[in-house]
Protein backbone atom coordinates (compact mmCIF):
# COMPACT_ATOMS: atom_id res chain seq x y z
CA UNK A 1 0.00 0.00 0.00
CA UNK A 2 0.94 3.45 -0.73
CA UNK A 3 2.48 5.52 2.65
CA UNK A 4 -0.10 8.07 2.08
CA UNK A 5 -0.34 9.55 5.78
CA UNK A 6 3.54 10.16 5.48
CA UNK A 7 4.34 11.23 1.91
CA UNK A 8 8.63 11.11 1.68
CA UNK A 9 10.82 13.24 -0.81
CA UNK A 10 10.18 10.18 -3.41
CA UNK A 11 6.73 8.81 -2.83
CA UNK A 12 7.26 5.71 -3.87
CA UNK A 13 3.92 4.32 -3.21
CA UNK A 14 3.21 0.59 -3.57
CA UNK A 15 6.57 -1.13 -5.51
CA UNK A 16 5.55 -3.09 -8.80
CA UNK A 17 6.48 -6.80 -8.83
CA UNK A 18 8.32 -6.42 -12.20
CA UNK A 19 11.35 -8.10 -13.94
CA UNK A 20 12.18 -6.03 -16.37
CA UNK A 21 12.76 -7.40 -20.11
CA UNK A 22 16.08 -5.93 -20.57
CA UNK A 23 19.59 -6.48 -19.83
CA UNK A 24 22.28 -5.13 -16.92
CA UNK A 25 25.38 -3.99 -18.57
CA UNK A 26 28.64 -2.13 -17.74
CA UNK A 27 28.92 1.02 -19.29
CA UNK A 28 32.69 2.55 -19.04
CA UNK A 29 32.84 2.81 -14.71
CA UNK A 30 29.30 2.30 -14.28
CA UNK A 31 26.38 -0.29 -14.26
CA UNK A 32 23.11 0.17 -16.45
CA UNK A 33 19.91 -1.44 -17.10
CA UNK A 34 19.20 -1.30 -21.37
CA UNK A 35 16.22 -2.45 -23.35
CA UNK A 36 16.03 -2.53 -26.66
CA UNK A 37 13.26 -2.45 -29.25
CA UNK A 38 12.49 -5.89 -31.25
CA UNK A 39 13.44 -3.92 -34.90
CA UNK A 40 16.52 -1.87 -35.35
CA UNK A 41 16.53 2.20 -34.30
CA UNK A 42 18.62 5.28 -33.87
CA UNK A 43 16.68 6.79 -31.20
CA UNK A 44 17.50 6.30 -27.73
CA UNK A 45 16.05 7.73 -24.22
CA UNK A 46 18.62 7.92 -21.21
CA UNK A 47 16.17 6.99 -18.32
CA UNK A 48 17.28 9.28 -14.87
CA UNK A 49 15.87 7.46 -11.37
CA UNK A 50 14.68 8.49 -8.36
CA UNK A 51 16.15 8.48 -5.37
CA UNK A 52 15.38 4.84 -5.02
CA UNK A 53 18.11 4.26 -7.39
CA UNK A 54 18.31 2.49 -11.02
CA UNK A 55 17.26 -1.09 -9.86
CA UNK A 56 13.58 -0.11 -9.18
CA UNK A 57 11.24 -2.14 -10.74
CA UNK A 58 9.31 0.76 -11.29
CA UNK A 59 11.85 2.65 -13.09
CA UNK A 60 12.81 0.09 -15.37
CA UNK A 61 8.69 -0.73 -16.27
CA UNK A 62 8.71 2.83 -17.83
CA UNK A 63 12.16 1.79 -19.73
CA UNK A 64 10.65 -0.79 -21.15
CA UNK A 65 7.53 1.33 -22.18
CA UNK A 66 9.94 3.17 -24.20
CA UNK A 67 11.39 0.54 -26.17
CA UNK A 68 7.42 -1.01 -26.44
CA UNK A 69 6.97 2.92 -28.34
CA UNK A 70 10.15 2.06 -30.56
CA UNK A 71 13.29 3.51 -28.45
CA UNK A 72 16.65 1.85 -27.20
CA UNK A 73 15.90 2.75 -23.44
CA UNK A 74 19.12 2.66 -20.81
CA UNK A 75 18.87 3.38 -16.97
CA UNK A 76 22.60 4.08 -15.87
CA UNK A 77 23.55 3.79 -11.85
CA UNK A 78 23.76 7.68 -11.49
CA UNK A 79 24.44 7.24 -7.95
CA UNK A 80 27.97 4.96 -9.21
CA UNK A 81 28.06 2.65 -6.76
CA UNK A 82 26.52 3.99 -4.05
CA UNK A 83 23.50 3.08 -2.08
CA UNK A 84 19.86 3.82 -3.14
CA UNK A 85 17.99 5.63 -0.81
CA UNK A 86 15.89 2.81 1.19
CA UNK A 87 12.30 3.53 2.51
CA UNK A 88 13.46 2.11 5.75
CA UNK A 89 16.03 4.32 5.85
CA UNK A 90 16.04 7.09 8.47
CA UNK A 91 14.41 10.69 6.94
CA UNK A 92 16.51 12.55 9.56
CA UNK A 93 19.46 11.64 7.52
CA UNK A 94 17.97 12.33 4.09
CA UNK A 95 19.71 15.99 3.52
CA UNK A 96 22.71 14.31 4.51
CA UNK A 97 22.79 11.39 1.92
CA UNK A 98 21.29 13.72 -0.79
CA UNK A 99 24.66 15.88 -0.62
CA UNK A 100 26.66 13.12 -1.89
CA UNK A 101 24.30 12.69 -5.12
CA UNK A 102 24.09 15.96 -6.99
CA UNK A 103 22.01 15.87 -9.86
CA UNK A 104 24.10 18.83 -11.08
CA UNK A 105 27.39 16.84 -11.35
CA UNK A 106 26.37 13.61 -13.14
CA UNK A 107 28.17 15.06 -16.88
CA UNK A 108 30.89 12.71 -16.83
CA UNK A 109 28.49 9.65 -16.75
CA UNK A 110 25.97 10.88 -19.02
CA UNK A 111 28.92 11.31 -21.60
CA UNK A 112 30.03 7.52 -20.84
CA UNK A 113 26.42 6.49 -21.65
CA UNK A 114 26.56 9.02 -25.02
CA UNK A 115 29.45 7.49 -25.99
CA UNK A 116 28.20 4.33 -25.22
CA UNK A 117 24.59 4.38 -27.41
CA UNK A 118 26.61 5.65 -30.48
CA UNK A 119 29.48 3.26 -30.69
CA UNK A 120 27.79 0.43 -29.57
CA UNK A 121 24.23 0.76 -30.67
CA UNK A 122 24.41 3.21 -33.71
CA UNK A 123 22.54 5.96 -31.62
CA UNK A 124 21.92 9.14 -33.66
CA UNK A 125 19.18 10.79 -31.69
CA UNK A 126 19.26 11.03 -27.76
CA UNK A 127 16.32 12.49 -25.22
CA UNK A 128 16.59 12.53 -21.82
CA UNK A 129 13.90 11.80 -19.18
CA UNK A 130 13.73 11.70 -15.28
CA UNK A 131 11.69 11.32 -12.07
CA UNK A 132 11.97 13.50 -9.14
CA UNK A 133 15.90 13.60 -8.15
CA UNK A 134 16.28 12.67 -11.74
CA UNK A 135 13.48 15.53 -13.13
CA UNK A 136 15.87 17.83 -11.49
CA UNK A 137 18.62 16.15 -13.65
CA UNK A 138 17.17 16.53 -16.76
CA UNK A 139 16.59 20.20 -16.36
CA UNK A 140 20.81 20.29 -15.46
CA UNK A 141 21.02 18.72 -18.81
CA UNK A 142 18.60 20.86 -20.62
CA UNK A 143 20.30 23.75 -19.36
CA UNK A 144 24.09 22.50 -21.15
CA UNK A 145 24.78 19.57 -22.85
CA UNK A 146 24.18 19.78 -26.73
CA UNK A 147 24.09 16.62 -27.48
CA UNK A 148 20.38 15.48 -25.91
CA UNK A 149 17.60 16.77 -28.28
CA UNK A 150 15.00 16.66 -25.83
CA UNK A 151 13.78 15.97 -22.37
CA UNK A 152 10.70 14.86 -19.95
CA UNK A 153 11.24 15.99 -16.06
CA UNK A 154 9.11 14.27 -14.61
CA UNK A 155 8.36 16.07 -10.83
CA UNK A 156 11.87 17.20 -11.27
CA UNK A 157 12.79 18.90 -7.62
CA UNK A 158 12.51 22.97 -8.77
CA UNK A 159 14.42 23.73 -5.95
CA UNK A 160 18.14 22.59 -6.95
CA UNK A 161 17.62 24.26 -9.98
CA UNK A 162 15.37 27.25 -9.44
CA UNK A 163 17.66 30.05 -10.63
CA UNK A 164 18.12 28.59 -14.63
CA UNK A 165 15.81 28.85 -17.19
CA UNK A 166 17.79 29.08 -20.39
CA UNK A 167 16.95 25.48 -21.88
CA UNK A 168 18.87 24.56 -25.12
CA UNK A 169 16.40 21.76 -26.07
CA UNK A 170 12.52 21.53 -26.23
CA UNK A 171 11.35 20.30 -22.51
CA UNK A 172 8.17 18.86 -21.20
CA UNK A 173 7.69 19.73 -16.86
CA UNK A 174 5.57 17.32 -15.29
CA UNK A 175 4.03 17.79 -12.16
CA UNK A 176 1.20 16.82 -9.92
CA UNK A 177 -1.12 19.23 -8.23
CA UNK A 178 -1.20 17.27 -4.66
CA UNK A 179 2.75 17.07 -4.66
CA UNK A 180 3.78 18.11 -1.37
CA UNK A 181 7.14 17.84 -1.97
CA UNK A 182 7.04 20.76 -5.15
CA UNK A 183 4.33 23.47 -4.16
CA UNK A 184 2.56 24.30 -6.88
CA UNK A 185 3.53 28.47 -6.29
CA UNK A 186 7.10 26.98 -7.52
CA UNK A 187 5.55 25.69 -10.06
CA UNK A 188 3.68 29.24 -11.49
CA UNK A 189 7.41 30.66 -10.69
CA UNK A 190 9.07 27.94 -13.12
CA UNK A 191 6.34 28.56 -15.61
CA UNK A 192 7.32 32.99 -15.24
CA UNK A 193 10.90 32.06 -15.81
CA UNK A 194 10.65 30.02 -18.61
CA UNK A 195 8.20 32.50 -20.42
CA UNK A 196 10.94 35.40 -19.60
CA UNK A 197 14.02 33.37 -20.57
CA UNK A 198 13.33 30.48 -22.67
CA UNK A 199 13.89 30.68 -26.58
CA UNK A 200 13.10 27.03 -27.46
CA UNK A 201 9.62 25.08 -27.16
CA UNK A 202 8.99 23.97 -23.39
CA UNK A 203 5.30 22.92 -21.63
CA UNK A 204 4.67 22.84 -17.77
CA UNK A 205 1.64 20.25 -16.87
CA UNK A 206 0.03 20.09 -14.07
CA UNK A 207 -2.43 16.80 -13.25
CA UNK A 208 -5.46 16.88 -10.90
CA UNK A 209 -5.15 15.41 -7.71
CA UNK A 210 -2.34 13.70 -8.45
CA UNK A 211 1.11 13.48 -5.73
CA UNK A 212 4.43 12.91 -5.95
CA UNK A 213 5.54 10.15 -8.44
CA UNK A 214 2.16 9.29 -9.68
CA UNK A 215 3.59 8.43 -13.26
CA UNK A 216 5.75 5.82 -12.59
CA UNK A 217 3.65 4.58 -9.67
CA UNK A 218 1.36 1.33 -9.82
CA UNK A 219 -1.29 3.84 -8.41
CA UNK A 220 -4.36 2.88 -10.29
CA UNK A 221 -4.51 -0.46 -8.06
CA UNK A 222 -5.14 1.89 -4.77
CA UNK A 223 -7.05 4.83 -6.12
CA UNK A 224 -8.92 3.62 -9.26
CA UNK A 225 -9.58 7.58 -9.84
CA UNK A 226 -6.08 7.88 -10.58
CA UNK A 227 -5.56 5.51 -13.11
CA UNK A 228 -6.91 8.07 -15.93
CA UNK A 229 -4.07 10.82 -15.06
CA UNK A 230 -1.06 8.02 -14.89
CA UNK A 231 -1.80 7.26 -18.16
CA UNK A 232 -2.25 10.74 -19.32
CA UNK A 233 1.10 11.51 -18.26
CA UNK A 234 2.89 8.41 -19.51
CA UNK A 235 0.80 9.11 -23.28
CA UNK A 236 2.02 12.95 -22.64
CA UNK A 237 5.81 12.12 -22.02
CA UNK A 238 6.00 9.99 -25.41
CA UNK A 239 4.24 12.19 -27.38
CA UNK A 240 6.69 14.65 -26.37
CA UNK A 241 9.41 12.31 -27.65
CA UNK A 242 8.41 11.13 -30.46
CA UNK A 243 7.84 15.24 -31.20
CA UNK A 244 11.24 16.23 -31.01
CA UNK A 245 13.28 12.60 -31.68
Amino acid sequence: MANESRPCPCDIGDRFDYGGRGQEVQVGHIKAYLCKPPAGTDKAVIVIHDIFGWQLPNTRYIADMLTTNGYIAICPDFFVGQEAWKPSNDWASFDDWVKTRDAGKIDKEVDVVLKYLKDQCGVKKIGVIGFCWGGAAVQHLMLKNPHLKTGVSLYGVIRRFADKHSLLHPTFFIFGEKDDIIPLEQVTLLEQKLKQNCKVDYEVKIYPGQTHGFVHRKREDINPQDKPYIEEGRKDMINWLNKYL
